[in-house]
């Protein structure tokens, strides 16, 4: 279980001015990013300027928006760094919602970078604008309108612990362009303490003791494996086999949870699936149990 408190402070420093879309790329690369996946929009242009004149971020362009939520999505799954999305105002980022969904999902670590008309237009219905921060809040972890400069370098370095830590996902840090094109303060991200994430690390013992129980006295017992498995680490993985090898109870899984149990192994049914039959696809699994 994971629950996030608090707020963003700042710890004292010495600040640096640059241009808005500068800050952005240099916290970026404070954060280790060295690939963004986009498309280009007017509201945008300012980064795709200063990405052009940095050679630290490689860009990789696509031809939709979604397309480039799921490339990330590939990049975070092979790589085990959190994916970035470049995408401008309206459309663009209205076009990446089916991504970010999936990235939720999935518990992918995501950040996406949408661009937004200038602060004053905001409520306007200027060209291209959209209530970006409202449409994604169902569909990401946590979300930011960027309305003060101040905010545009810290915004970046909260958003990444947000996507790394308890239970991943995406983040989308909206960003209007008279942010991008004015001046804002760097902050390293060390000086900024972002939002906690409190996780219950702690076993529940009387919970372990009822599945025990449980397990011991089911007619055909069977191990349901998911995502969060894999997302655990390698000795998660390990645990799952140890634990099979002493019980000798079958195995299924999810999508996510393909890769936690060996598919070679003759105690592995194969991935659990859902369809349209009448009645649960699980009873001929369990006749084997």
């Amino acid at each position: 279980m994971t629950r996030m408190t608090g707020s963003t402070t700042l710890n004292a420093q010495t600040t640096t001015t640059l241009p808005g879309a500068e800050v952005l790329l240099r916290a970026l690369v404070e954060q280790g990013v060295e690939v963004i996946f986009g498309y280009p929009g007017g509201a945008v242009l300012p980064i795709y300027d200063a990405l052009f004149k940095q050679d630290h971020i490689r860009h990789v362009l696509v031809r939709h928006e979604q397309a480039a939520v799921h490339a990330a999505e590939a990049y975070a799954r092979s790589t085990g760094k959190v994916g970035v999305v470049l995408v401008t105002s309206g459309p663009g980022a209205t076009n990446a919602v089916t991504g970010l969904l999936d990235a939720m999902m999935d518990s992918i670590p995501l950040v996406c970078l949408s661009g937004q008309v200038p602060t004053p237009l905001i409520g306007n219905d200027a060209f291209q604008e959209a209530d970006t921060t409202g449409i994604t809040r169902p569909v990401t972890k946590y979300n930011y309108l960027v309305r003060k400069p101040e905010d545009l370098a810290p915004a970046v370095h909260e958003a990444f612990a947000i996507a790394r830590s308890g239970r991943p996902g995406p983040v989308l840090i909206d960003l209007p362009k008279n942010i991008t094109v004015g001046d804002a303060p760097y902050v390293d991200a060390g000086a900024v303490t972002p939002r906690t994430i409190r996780m219950t690390t702690q076993p529940d013992r009387a919970a372990i003791a009822r599945a025990v129980a449980a397990m011991k006295a089911g007619k055909r017992p069977l191990f349901y494996t998911g995502g969060g498995v894999i997302n655990s680490g390698p000795q998660a993985s390990e645990n799952l086999r140890r634990l099979v090898a002493l019980t000798g109870f079958p195995v299924t899984s999810t999508l996510m949870g393909l890769g936690a149990f060996p598919g070679t192994d003759e105690r592995f049914l194969g991935m659990l699936v859902c369809t349209a039959r009448t009645k649960p696809i699980w009873q001929p699994m369990t006749a084997m149990c």
